[in-house]
């Protein structure tokens, strides 16, 4: 209020300050009533856009990112995976690895989440390679190494003259009549190596293994030996066919041996055998 003479006849004026607006007359009168005419002015904020103001009058910034601007007033905002700080208006990044493992079920990687500036990657472990979702893992080398292929022949043609065929396996030389040795050997021996995760669920089906015929009337399926045998059991499922059931679980890293031999009978007398040697490469980690 401008004016400080309050008597009959005169006048005083009103003014807002910066930022407001005055609603109402600029002037009022004193009256012989001892009344003020006209209406009690006021003042009204005006919509002062405090972002660019700061921008314009001070160095710096008001807000590290983003400056909003509302009715009377601003607000601070950050770009997506960041988070607004205590003094609300720093940005600082979200760990999305230690959100989610907090917040939902599972893993945001199956095996390492690294947290970066504003994002995260997802890791595996050496000799593996991340999967086309980027965070699911693979083996990235063969399943087996190839010098415990070569050993295993070998030793296969030290001990019972066999030759090598394609697929990993190996097949007497014709058999030589009354060679009672060779005789007693396996007809054929099957070379497999897999490569398995720890702690699969139990039981479960490895591989199943046929002949596609036979000329006795019989074919028997078991484990050859004691390696094995306290995580394997060896199954018929039909006629014609065994399968490797795995019924413990395995924790890696291991490597481990199993030989299956099939056999097959006429009226319970021999007439061949056949082995199979199965080589498992089980991994430190469930996938």
């Amino acid at each position: 209020i401008l004016g400080n003479v309050f008597k009959f006849g005169h006048e005083v004026h009103f003014l807002c300050s910066s930022g407001f607006q005055l609603m109402g007359p600029e002037t009022r009168a004193c009256l012989d009533s001892q009344d003020w005419s006209r209406a009690q002015p006021s003042c009204k904020c005006i919509n002062t856009d405090e972002c660019e103001l700061f921008r314009l009058t001070r160095p710096g910034h008001l807000c590290l990112h983003t400056c909003v601007n509302t009715a009377g007033s601003f607000h601070c905002e950050c770009p997506a995976r960041y988070s607004l700080g205590r003094d609300s208006r720093s940005c600082h990044d979200t760990d999305e690895c230690e959100l989610f493992r907090l917040t939902r079920p599972g893993h945001l990687c199956l095996h390492t989440c690294v947290n970066t500036a504003g994002s995260f990657h997802c890791e595996c472990p050496a000799r593996y390679s991340l999967g086309r979702d980027s965070r699911s893992c693979h083996d990235g080398l063969a399943i087996f190494p190839r010098h415990n292929f070569r050993l295993t022949f070998g030793l296969a043609f030290q001990r019972l003259s066999l030759v090598s065929l394609p697929s990993r396996r190996c097949d007497h030389n014709p058999c030589i009549q009354g060679d009672n040795a060779r005789f007693q050997a396996p007809v054929s021996i099957n070379f497999h190596f897999m490569s398995v995760v720890s702690n699969m669920s139990t039981p479960t089906i490895l591989f199943r293994l046929s002949a596609a015929r036979i000329l006795g009337d019989m074919l028997r399926f078991g484990l050859l030996g004691n390696r094995g045998v306290q995580h394997f059991s060896v199954q018929r499922s039909g006629r014609l066919t065994g399968q490797l059931v795995l019924v413990n679980s395995l924790q890696g890293p291991a490597t481990l041996e199993v030989d299956i031999e099939m056999s097959e009978m006429e009226r319970r007398v021999l007439l061949g055998r056949y082995v199979t040697k199965v080589t498992l490469f089980v991994s430190p980690y469930n996938f």
